[in-house]
Parts: C-alpha cells; sequence; structure tokens
C-alpha cells in the first residue's frame, strides 16, 4: 500500500504538489523560484529523414551457356571485374567441330547433286526445243532442281548452326560489371540456358534502398515537385564514416507493401572504387525537406510522466502552469509540437527540478543563442532528471 501512495504522489507532483491538507491561509507564502524560459519558436522547420538502407546491384545477370557441354576452360576468377564481351569460359567442342565437319560435307554433296541436276535439267530444254522428250518429263526435272536447290538450303542452315554452336563454346561476358564467386569449376557440366555459370553485377554506380511510410512518401512525393526544393541525400556506412558521394532518387515502388504499408524507394549512388559491395548496410539521410509554420520547443523544456510530454510554461502573472503537448519530428534540439500550446507562450527550459503547476516564478527569458539550441543534432546528451547537459 505504501508503495502505491508512492507512486500516485510522484504521478501528481508536477499537478498538484504532495503534502498535508494544509489550507491556503495556513501554508506559508511561497518564495519565487528562478528560471529561464524560451519563447515557443514559429517557423519554416528543416526536417531530416533517416532510413535503414541496403546497397542493392543497378543491374545483375547471370551467365549461361547457349550448348551444353563440359566447362574444359575458365578465362576469369571470381570477383573480377570484366568488360562486355570478354570471354569467360570455354566448353568442350569436340561435338561441335564434328558437326561443323559434317554439315560441311552434306551441303557440299547437296551443291554437287544440284549442279547435276541443273545440267539435266538445261539437256531437256533443249531436247524439248527439239520435241525429242514430252512436257511432262520437262516439267519433271524442272520439280528435281528446285527440290535439290531447296536440300542445298537446308543443308546451308544446318551447317550454320553447327558454326554458331561452334563459336558458342566460348562463354563471354554479356554486360560490364563484376563477376560474382559463385562462378563454376573447370569440369562442370553446363545445361544450354539452364545452369549458372557465374554472376555479373553492376558495381558503378549502385543503388541503395529503403522503405518508407505511406505519409513520409506523400511529403518526399510534393516537396520533390516543389522548385525550390533541393534534396541532399547521404549515406553513413556502418563504421560511422560519411560516404563522400551524394545520391539522388533513382527508383519508386509502383505499389506498398501489404503487410508492411511501406513503400519501396531506390537512390542512386556513384561509386568509382567499388566501396558500395551489395548487400551492405547504411544509413540513408535526406535533407533539404521544409516543415513550414512548425512550432517548435527544446528538448530541454520537455518531461515525461506516466507516458505524456509535458511542458512547463511561464504565464505572464509569473505562475507557472503545466502543459501537456502532443509532440511531432525531433529536429535538432527541438521537437515539432502538434498541439498543447500557442505561438505566444513561453516555455521554461532552466530550473524545472521540483517545479509544479501555479508556482511563482522569477523568469529570466533566453534566446535560442542564449541556450546554445540550433538545428543541428548535438553529440551532447540531455539529462532531464538533472536538468543540466552532461
Amino acid at each position: 500500500m505504501k508503495k502505491f501512495l508512492a507512486t500516485i504522489c510522484a504521478a501528481t507532483l508536477l499537478l498538484t504538489g504532495c503534502g498535508g491538507e494544509e489550507t491556503a491561509e495556513q501554508a506559508p507564502e511561497e518564495s519565487a523560484t528562478r528560471v529561464k524560459a524560451i519563447k515557443v519558436l514559429t517557423t519554416s522547420a528543416p526536417l531530416t529523414l533517416s532510413y535503414s538502407g541496403q546497397v542493392v546491384d543497378r543491374d545483375e545477370m547471370k551467365v549461361q551457356s547457349k550448348v551444353s557441354g563440359s566447362i574444359v576452360e575458365k578465362y576469369v576468377k571470381g570477383g573480377q571485374d570484366v568488360i562486355e564481351g570478354q570471354m569467360l569460359f570455354k566448353i568442350d567442342d569436340r561435338q561441335y567441330q564434328s558437326a561443323v565437319l559434317q554439315a560441311e560435307g552434306n551441303l557440299a554433296k547437296s551443291k554437287t547433286a544440284l549442279a547435276k541436276e541443273r545440267i539435266e535439267l538445261q539437256r531437256d530444254e533443249e531436247l524439248w526445243q527439239a520435241n525429242a522428250i514430252s512436257e511432262q518429263t520437262l516439267v519433271n526435272q524442272r520439280i528435281a532442281v528446285k527440290a535439290q536447290e531447296s536440300e542445298v538450303a537446308t543443308n546451308e542452315a544446318i551447317l550454320q548452326k553447327a558454326k554458331d554452336d561452334l563459336a558458342d563454346t566460348i562463354v563471354y561476358a554479356p554486360m560490364s560489371g563484376r563477376l560474382g564467386i559463385d562462378d563454376v569449376p573447370v569440369g562442370t557440366f553446363a545445361t544450354a540456358g539452364n545452369t549458372a555459370l557465374a554472376t555479373i553485377g553492376l558495381v558503378d554506380p549502385v543503388y541503395v534502398q529503403f522503405a518508407v511510410s505511406e505519409q513520409e512518401y506523400l511529403r518526399l512525393s510534393r516537396q520533390e515537385e516543389d522548385p525550390n526544393a533541393h534534396f541532399r541525400i547521404s549515406l553513413t556506412l556502418a563504421d560511422g564514416s560519411i560516404y563522400p558521394y551524394k545520391g539522388e532518387f533513382a527508383e519508386y515502388d509502383r505499389t506498398l507493401g501489404k503487410e508492411t504499408g511501406t513503400l519501396t524507394i531506390r537512390t542512386i549512388f556513384s561509386n568509382p572504387n567499388g566501396l558500395l559491395v551489395p548487400g551492405m548496410y547504411a544509413r540513408v539521410e535526406i535533407d533539404g525537406l521544409k516543415i513550414p509554420n512548425a512550432m517548435l520547443v527544446p528538448e530541454r523544456a520537455l518531461q515525461q510522466l506516466l507516458g505524456e510530454s509535458l511542458v512547463i510554461v511561464a504565464q505572464s502573472d509569473n505562475k507557472s502552469a503545466v502543459r501537456k503537448v502532443t509532440l511531432g519530428e525531433k529536429i535538432g534540439s527541438y521537437y515539432i509540437v502538434k498541439s498543447g500550446l500557442k505561438a505566444d507562450d513561453w516555455v521554461i527550459v532552466e530550473g524545472l527540478t521540483f517545479l509544479r503547476d501555479g508556482m511563482p516564478l522569477e523568469v529570466t527569458q533566453v534566446t535560442e543563442k542564449d541556450m546554445g539550441f540550433s538545428f543541428t543534432p548535438s553529440e551532447k546528451i540531455f539529462d532531464a532528471e538533472k536538468n543540466a547537459i552532461k
């Protein structure tokens, strides 16, 4: 029971105080508490959005062979940079060489037969002119020539196919990029159009993708349409270093995720030294957004009580008043206040310890410059319990 009463006392300390049942006539007069107060700031506030992003390939392609056979040579190593048209693998070509020789022989034979049929046709043309043979005999010979011409065309196509297959025993890089280390070893049997011999992906530039909420997507889209908006997209790597190149918006997914309700966005970054590797995680920060007519209070003025955010206001009668506020985004030393304050309110930023509702105050008005507040995040940690900067 004592523990419960202590909890109730702490929860009501800011609003009413905690003590005996003295009447107003019996209570001693309180001395004014010295505090510093700052006026609520109303301005067009800069906003930085931060997301967990992942580096992904801008393009990736599986290298496959056009013919089947065993890999007998490799001209590259996994992880190597290659250019389009560079030789990668060689497939055993003995059967394809034999197929070319056979096709060449069949073509030569069909051409010889065609030449013979054409000689026969010429002789029959002369005999028909001399009425030495019937017209049907001449027609039959013409048909024989046409059939042999078709045979030659077919064999020419078979030879061309055999030559193409032989050429395809050398596997070339279909694009420039970097090979993965998943390339197959010599001796692997490759099935045409099925076996992945290697993976190639572009490494410069690369995509960094991340997910945004529906509200953030709308905010980005609207400000992107503003000709005066200038986004700056930067990366912070896993070791805390800042990536030297800035990014640009590249692609938006066409639908929100059904389960997450978020939209995937891709930004594109130059990667001339190959420092960004697909699969790497980095923090994406987008600067250049503005929140017009934002009402802001310093983080230092805020207190938390039973899950609610409170500030203490210095009223015109120099007495304190506790206000419950609804907060928005954090911007440097400030939080956006969505409700609970007016633009002409003065909030207390120093002297908050043991301060509660209705106490007399000796107010010193200060400015953002006096307190060192800014829109840039500080590396210092504010301790609300001691009301001081560590």
